[in-house]
């Protein structure tokens, strides 16, 4: 469970703002889209090899 505690004189809004930010770097949204449907082990492996790549390609362009 998040809590997000309001300090003296805080906004509402941005208290809310930090609830969000929690709320997203939990992750929890994600993990329901994915628990949704079923993905193959094949799949969800070359969905990962797909993202390593791209992140190597990124890296090796930053390295020139």
């Amino acid at each position: 469970m998040l809590v997000v505690k309001v300090k003296d004189g805080e906004k509402i809004d941005r208290a809310l703002k930090r609830l969000k930010r929690k709320f997203r770097d939990t992750k929890v949204l994600q993990e329901v889209r994915d628990r949704k449907e079923h993905k193959k082990d094949s799949f969800v492996r070359r969905e990962q090899l797909k993202k390593a790549q791209y992140k190597q390609h990124i890296k090796d362009k930053q390295d020139f």
